[in-house]
C-alpha cells in the first residue's frame, strides 16, 4: 500500500477541503499538449504554473479513463486506464505529483451508477446470455408482452428517451443514461468490492479526493416496479441503500486522508444532509445556488438554505456557479430567465452578453466571500460565454436523445483560448479543435487578460489571493446578514471584512468602511455602488 497524502496520518485528513478553491478541468477542452486536437494530461502538466498563479487549491478532473466517449468520458470502459486521447497512467501519475509540488491537489471523477457497454464486464455479460452469472452485474430482465417486446419498465431516463435496450437474445438492460452506459447492479456484492479497489487505485496514486458522479442514483429497488410520480421510497433516487455503501468508502478515504464530493441533486434538505454525516462524504455540491436566478431575495434563501442544511451535520458548505453541465455565467445571467434548468434549455436565446459579464463579476465576488469551499469551472476565470455549436458539430447525446431540440452541454465545454495571436487560440498548434472555437474566442485568451488590471482573470486572481490570505474567509467564520435595501445583499464574514454586492437597479450606498479591498465594477463617482456590482469592503 501506497503511502498516504503528503502531510496526513493513516487515518487522520487535514481540514483544507473546507474552505479549498477547486478549479475544474475538462479534460479534452483545456489544453492541447501534443496539437491533435483534443485536450489531454501533457497540456495540463503544461498549464500548472497557470493554475497555482490563479491561486487554487485543488484541481477535480472530469472523467480520463478510457472510454469511448458517448458521454463525454462519462461512459468509463477500465477506470485503471488513462485514455489514450489523453496520456498514460504515468503522465497521469507526473501531473498528480507535479500539481502537489505546487501545493495543488487533485481530485478524481468516479462514476458508480453506470460503466461503457465496452466494459469489459457488459461484454462478457452480452456473451454469457441470459440467467448467467455474468449478467447480475447488471439489470437485465425479460421484457413484457407476449413476445417480451416491451421494456421491463417504464422508468424515465436522465437523458431524453428510453431506459431499456433490448439485446439479442431478447432480454432487455436498463441504463438511466445512454445506451452506452448501463446500469451497474449495486446489490451485487462484486460491484462494491470493485469500486473499492478504484478508490484506493488513485487514493496510492496520490489522488486527494474523489468526485462522485450521480451519487444519489446507483442503488435501485430489486423489484424494479412501474415509476409512479411521488412514490416513497423512489425506484431509483436517494435510495437507504447507498448510506452503507458511502460509509464503506468514507473508511477507505480515510486509511489515505481522502475527501469526497457528491453530486447530489435532492429537494428535500434533510435527506440531503444525510449524506454528510460524519462517517459519510465530506462535502456534495450545491444545486439551489448554481441554478438560482439573478435575484437577491432568491440568492439570499439559497444561501441561508445551503447553510442551514449542512449545519447539522457539521459539513462545510459548497458554492459553484456553473460546471461541464450547464450554461456559462455570462450567458446565463445575460438572459431574461436568469436561472438554470435543464427542461428549459433552447436554441436563439437572447442574451446581454455585456450585463451578463457585469453580473458574473458581481457573482464572483458573492460566491468567493461565502463560508465553504468554492468550485470554479474552467474558463469562467477568463469570462468565457456559452458557444453555440453549429449542429453538424454538435457531440453531446443529450441533444440527439432530444430529437435535436435541447442543444446539449457543447456550449460550456469549448476548447480554451489561451494565446491571442496563436492558431486556435493557443488551444493547440496543428488540428482544429476537436469542438469548433467561435470567432472571436481570442479576444478571451489568457495571455491577453493577464495584462489587462481589469480582466476578468484579474479579478478571479486578485480574489483568490485575498480569499486564501483573510482567516475571516473560505470556512474561517460565519456569515452574519446585515441590514440593506430592497435588492442589495449585504453581510460580514469578520468583525472587519463586509461583502455588499447590489442586485437592483439603482445604485446603493455603501456601509460605513475603511477600505475598499475589491470591488466588480468602477464605484460612483460619490462612492454608490452601481447596479449589478459587488465589492469587498474593510471595516
Amino acid at each position: 500500500m501506497a503511502a498516504p497524502q503528503p502531510g496526513t496520518t493513516p487515518g487522520h485528513t487535514d481540514d483544507w477541503w473546507r474552505g479549498a478553491a477547486i478549479y475544474q478541468v475538462y479534460p479534452r477542452s483545456f489544453a492541447d499538449g501534443d496539437g491533435d486536437g483534443t485536450g489531454d494530461l501533457a497540456g495540463v502538466r503544461s498549464r500548472l504554473p497557470y493554475l497555482a498563479e490563479l491561486g487554487v487549491d485543488a484541481i477535480w478532473f472530469t472523467p480520463w479513463y478510457l472510454s469511448p466517449l458517448a458521454d463525454g468520458g462519462y461512459d468509463v470502459a477500465d477506470y485503471r486506464t488513462i485514455d489514450p486521447a489523453f496520456g498514460d497512467l504515468a503522465e497521469a501519475e507526473r501531473l498528480i505529483a507535479e500539481a502537489r509540488e505546487l501545493g495543488i491537489r487533485t481530485i478524481v471523477d468516479i462514476v458508480p451508477n453506470h460503466v461503457s457497454d465496452q466494459h469489459a464486464w457488459f461484454k462478457a455479460a452480452l456473451a454469457a446470455g441470459p440467467g448467467s452469472p455474468e449478467r447480475k452485474l447488471f439489470h437485465f430482465r425479460p421484457g413484457r408482452g407476449e413476445h417480451g417486446e416491451l421494456p421491463p419498465n417504464d422508468w424515465p431516463s436522465q437523458f431524453s428517451g428510453q431506459t431499456w435496450t433490448r439485446v439479442e437474445d431478447g432480454e432487455w438492460y436498463l441504463h438511466l443514461f445512454t445506451p452506452q452506459q448501463p446500469d451497474l447492479n449495486w446489490a451485487h456484492p462484486a460491484v462494491r468490492e470493485e469500486h473499492e479497489e478504484v478508490l484506493r487505485f488513485w487514493f496510492e496514486r496520490g489522488a486527494a479526493g474523489v468526485r462522485i458522479d450521480s451519487a444519489a442514483l446507483p442503488a435501485k429497488d430489486p423489484d424494479l416496479p412501474e415509476f409512479v410520480e411521488g412514490r416513497d421510497p423512489h425506484p431509483y433516487i436517494d435510495r437507504d441503500d447507498l448510506h452503507e455503501i458511502y460509509r464503506s468508502w468514507r473508511r477507505i478515504a480515510d486509511e489515505y486522508g481522502g475527501v469526497f464530493v457528491g453530486e447530489v441533486w435532492l429537494p428535500d434538505s434533510e435527506r440531503f444532509a444525510r449524506y454528510l454525516r460524519p462517517d459519510e462524504l465530506h462535502t456534495a455540491f450545491n444545486f439551489s445556488f448554481l441554478s438560482c436566478p439573478w435575484d437577491a431575495t432568491r440568492l439570499r434563501a439559497a444561501i441561508d438554505d445551503t447553510l442551514a442544511e449542512h449545519a447539522p451535520v457539521g459539513a462545510p458548505a459548497t458554492w459553484v456557479l456553473c460546471n461541464h453541465d450547464v450554461t456559462r455565467t455570462v450567458t446565463r445571467y445575460g438572459r431574461q430567465d436568469t436561472g438554470f434548468d435543464f427542461a428549459t434549455k433552447t436554441y436563439n436565446t437572447p442574451t446581454d452578453l455585456r450585463l451578463g459579464t457585469r453580473r458574473a463579476r458581481a457573482a464572483a465576488l458573492l460566491t468567493l466571500a461565502l463560508p465553504g469551499s468554492v468550485y470554479l469551472y474552467q474558463g469562467e476565470e477568463l469570462g468565457l460565454p456559452e458557444a453555440e455549436i453549429p449542429r453538424d458539430r454538435i457531440q453531446d447525446p443529450m441533444h440527439f436523445r432530444s430529437g435535436g431540440t435541447d442543444p446539449g452541454r457543447d456550449g460550456c465545454r469549448v476548447p480554451l483560448p489561451w494565446t491571442a495571436d496563436a492558431p486556435y487560440a493557443g488551444f493547440g498548434s496543428a488540428t482544429e479543435p476537436w469542438l469548433p472555437q467561435p470567432d472571436g474566442w481570442p479576444a478571451y485568451a489568457a495571455d491577453r487578460q493577464a495584462d489587462d488590471p481589469d480582466s476578468m482573470l484579474n479579478l478571479y486572481r486578485t480574489a483568490l489571493e485575498l480569499r486564501r490570505a483573510d482567516p475571516a474567509l473560505g470556512d474561517g467564520g460565519p456569515l452574519q446578514w446585515l441590514p440593506s435595501s430592497d435588492g442589495v445583499l449585504t453581510f460580514r464574514r469578520s468583525p472587519d471584512l463586509t461583502c455588499v454586492v447590489n442586485l437592483a437597479d439603482t445604485p446603493a450606498v455603501l456601509p460605513d468602511h475603511t477600505e475598499i479591498l475589491l470591488s466588480s465594477g468602477p464605484l460612483d463617482t460619490d462612492d454608490r455602488l452601481p447596479s449589478d456590482t459587488a465589492v469587498w469592503l474593510r471595516s
